[in-house]
């Protein structure tokens, strides 16, 4: 257990740093680019607050592959099969807090999956004010 609640405090915060430099970078490019129209800088800021959100899924998915292979700190039952994408798949149902229960994780790994539902709740939320904020910006002009 102990080695599953470091490995999930070391997500949470390669995720938080991840995804406060995406949307630091989209903040103080966004201005600049000339480029690009107003309204559309907000579907740009949308664009990569998603590559964010799409490699911390990839992050959790290696972490749970890792996990689950080499330390030997839980599995997952259901309809699961041996391949990267089902760990690409599962990551990103948790992620996203949809939870389907076709693949569902046993041992220490549900303290991860817990702790990447919380994860992705508060950076989907933390993007959405990003954008807002965008809308705001870009929109008013």
């Amino acid at each position: 257990m102990i080695p599953a609640m470091v490995l999930s405090f070391l997500l949470v915060a390669t995720c938080t740093l991840l995804h406060y430099e995406c949307l630091k970078l989209l903040n103080d490019f966004l201005p600049r680019a000339a480029i690009i129209e107003n309204r559309a800088k907000v579907l740009a800021a949308l664009g990569g607050a998603m590559i964010s959100h799409v490699s911390q899924i990839m992050l959790f998915a290696g972490a749970y592959y890792l996990l689950r292979d080499n330390f030997g700190l839980g599995g997952f039952g259901g309809e699961f099969n041996d391949i990267f994408s089902s760990f690409l798949y599962f990551s990103s149902e948790t992620y996203t807090t949809l939870g389907l229960g076709d693949i569902y994780p046993s041992g220490s790994l549900r303290l991860v999956t817990g702790i990447e539902a919380l994860t992705g709740l508060l950076m989907i939320s933390w993007t959405a004010s990003f954008t807002y904020l965008e809308m705001r910006r870009y929109w008013e002009i």
